[in-house]
């Protein structure tokens, strides 16, 4: 059965990775390069869409997370929504990260930010939640050190790997340190509940399964929310504001969900999850 799984696996990710043969991929670009449009906003202690201090912002075409308006960061975690769900799918930003971190920011959260994948809608958090219910992959920049990039870390949730549960909170990928200002393209595959890959720079670094609810390192969050066990099969993405201005230029997505009917217009043959009641037609004459 193991072996089955893995076979599985790797044919998911060679379809999704865009093998010779396959339909041109289909990016869709999530952040226009002009404004937030299409974009929901949550600070800790305020309000859906109070952008404090104008945290999230648009400059010289990229998206930018910034504080030069807090005096205190006061553990103001926030986070911008994608206001559309997603279940199987890849997701790409290229980010760097600049600057001085914001006064008092955690000492941790030096050249620190994520990707909240399979998170709980922007909405549904509360006030004060400091971290949506979600998987993180961790983007973290060097410190002169060992430093690893697209890392895993569960704010709300728990994952397995190897057929094991992993309570920790973060785990380490394998990836390369990257120091200074410099571009990094972090990369996820997503499929549903089974399979959840990182990349950095086109390669990959980790690698999990069964992404679900439970554990802690996550507060104000209703609780009703908090299902033990309940498997996230779909989700919201984010991106974080942790104290470090971090910049994204690019943030995309191949969706790899849809018409998997080849008689159909709007077939692909790179989808691994059928949505057939998408499928469009050429009318007879």
């Amino acid at each position: 059965m193991k072996l089955q799984l893995s076979i599985l696996f790797t044919f998911f990710s060679l379809i999704a990775f865009g093998q010779k043969g396959s339909a041109k991929e289909e990016w869709k670009q999530l952040f226009n390069g002009k404004n937030l449009d299409g974009w929901d906003i949550k600070i800790r202690g305020n309000d859906l869409n109070d952008n404090f201090g104008n945290t999230f912002r648009v400059e010289d075409g990229k998206m930018v997370v910034r504080y030069d308006k807090y005096d205190d960061f006061k553990q103001k975690y926030g986070h911008i929504f994608y206001k559309e769900d997603f279940s199987y799918y890849r997701v790409a930003v290229e980010y760097r990260f600049v600057g001085e971190q914001a006064p008092k920011g955690e000492g941790w959260a030096w050249r620190n930010s994520g990707i909240m994948v399979q998170g709980q809608p922007a909405a549904t958090m509360g006030k004060d939640q400091d971290f949506p219910i979600s998987i993180e992959v961790q983007l973290l920049g060097g410190d002169g050190k060992k430093r690893t990039t697209c890392n895993l870390c569960t704010p709300g949730t728990n994952v397995e790997m190897n057929g094991k549960l992993v309570t920790q909170h973060c785990v380490n990928s394998t990836s390369k340190t990257f120091d200074g200002d410099q571009w990094v393209r972090a990369e996820v595959l997503v499929l549903g509940d089974s399979l959840i890959q990182h990349f950095a720079n086109g390669e990959k670094v980790l690698e999990y399964n069964k992404p679900q609810i439970g554990g802690g390192n996550v507060s104000g969050n209703d609780a009703a929310l908090m299902i033990n066990g309940k498997l996230l099969d779909h989700g919201s993405i984010s991106l974080q504001s942790e104290s470090h201005p971090v910049e994204f230029r690019k943030v995309e997505i191949l969706n790899l969900k849809g018409c998997t009917d080849p008689k159909a217009t709007n077939y692909k043959s790179y989808y691994v999850k059928s949505d057939n009641s998408a499928c469009t037609y050429k009318k007879s004459k």
